[in-house]
């Protein structure tokens, strides 16, 4: 095995050992579109959440059947007939939806049954359990149109479905309802995620779909300039849905957005929109910070805190390689143990990504904001300005009149942020006295 592996594998994995611990005994609603089943991709799909499902994740798996039910209607001389981005399903269409969630149900199952030696798949025990978990009623007439055997969502059998996750179990959902008297309705598989992971509080709902995600501005083609917007605030992407022209197709953007968001506003803390193109999208999003895809989340969920003594280690290993580049005078965990209390961060998934201390000097009316530190994986997102805002608050509810900052490397980060330099001889005497006139740090102050 070359050392070149060695070296970008071992740190790679023990980045991903947050997420491995914060997602064990998670819900994931998991919703694949039938283009992604079409274009061969369920093999590896399959392979993944078998994968992430080994790491104590729940998983309910929703397919979808929109190309093969159109080309068993082709087959049989019927056109497919859509109307608000909703199948019309009449009589041979409802025939045809039958036909083909059998058929992929028999091929998902077949798909978490290998255990070929040599492949992800060996030694999987993926038990895949359907059943009748959904309750659903007709959509009746809109707008002059009459959907006949298409139907909405119901009522979802959530305890039924939570006691075969807690089985070990993954459940497979196809986009059918039944209603009390029997009688079946095609739903869409977006709808069928959508409630469910609603309806269980999933932490996750997930839509592996045809198109790439959520682009910054969405009028413009892909380029490295207009990429996709890895992380969607709530408010923003209902910005971009009240902004959306009328009458969504399935295969447009804004029709998964307008589920992420319904989800999102009803409890579900994050949902995703990936790539069924990019092999081992799955894994990218849910594994690596930035992702792959779009995530919608209130932005309530990450947390802007201050430091308890559970967070020592992560902080030290936040800070620990701007200390060896010389950015950041090093300090010890005795060091950052005692002083704890003056530590805020910002932390994301279980993840430490930035974090700030103040250490005050009431007789001066100053503190000084010491260890400012964002990670490479998030710097240009803000975070460095949230602590900035949240270490000035703590600073004016002390009652003092400014802070200050000494820095070797960030100075005009500092500057474009309010902050004067000044002479060292500015420090209040209790600092001065610990000053480092072999480091030359600049000293800058902000007042409040």
């Amino acid at each position: 095995m070359s050392a070149v592996f060695n070296f970008t594998f071992v740190p790679w994995f023990r980045s991903v050992a947050p997420y491995i611990h914060k997602f064990r005994n998670q819900t994931f609603v998991v919703g694949v579109c039938g283009e992604a089943i079409a274009a061969g991709k369920l093999p590896n799909l399959a392979q993944d959440l078998a994968l992430i499902q080994s790491m104590g994740v729940k998983i309910v798996l929703v397919h979808g059947f929109r190309p093969q039910v159109n080309e068993q209607l082709r087959a049989k001389g019927h056109e497919a007939k859509y109307s608000h981005g909703i199948r019309i399903t009449d009589p041979i269409a409802l025939d045809c939806a039958q036909e083909a969630a059998g058929q992929l149900r028999y091929e998902i199952e077949a798909a978490f049954s290998q255990g070929l030696p040599n492949t992800p798949m060996a030694g999987a025990t993926v038990r895949v359990i359907s059943g009748n978990f959904i309750t659903a009623r007709p959509v009746g007439i809109v707008d002059g149109v009459d959907f006949q055997h298409s139907g909405l969502v119901r009522k979802v059998d959530v305890g039924g479905i939570s006691r075969t996750l807690d089985m070990g179990a993954m459940v497979l959902l196809s986009p059918f309802g039944f209603s009390p008297t029997g009688e079946a309705f095609n739903l869409t598989m977006e709808e069928v995620a959508t409630s469910v992971a609603t309806a269980l509080q999933a932490d996750k709902l997930i839509f592996i779909t045809e198109v790439p995600g959520i682009r910054v501005r969405p009028d413009e083609p892909e380029s490295d300039d207009n990429p996709i917007d890895t992380e969607l605030p709530l408010a923003q992407a209902e910005l971009i849905l009240k902004n959306a022209p009328p009458g969504q197709k399935p295969t447009d953007t804004d029709f998964y957005l307008q589920h992420c968001v319904r989800a999102c506003k009803a409890g579900v803390e994050r949902s995703h929109i990936i790539p069924f193109a990019v092999d081992g999208s799955l894994l990218l999003e849910v594994y690596v910070h930035d992702g792959i895809g779009t995530m919608v989340v209130d932005e309530k969920l990450e947390s802007l805190r201050e430091a308890t003594s559970d967070d020592v280690g992560g902080i030290l290993q936040l800070i620990e390689p701007f200390e060896k580049d010389g950015t950041l005078v090093k300090r010890d965990r005795t060091e950052i143990e005692r002083d704890i209390g003056h530590y805020t961060l910002i932390e994301h998934d279980g993840v430490i990504f930035a974090c700030a201390a103040l250490y005050p000097y009431p007789e001066a009316k100053t503190a000084e904001m010491a260890a400012l530190t964002v990670s490479p994986q998030s710097q240009g997102q803000g975070d460095g300005e949230k602590i900035l805002k949240r270490i000035e608050q703590r600073a004016r509810a002390m009652g003092l009149d400014s802070i200050f900052v000494l820095t070797t490397r960030t100075m005009h980060w500092f500057i474009k942020r309010g902050f004067a330099q000044v002479d060292p001889d500015w420090l209040p005497d209790a600092r001065k006295r610990k000053y480092n006139w072999d480091r030359k740090s600049q000293v800058l102050v902000k007042k409040l």
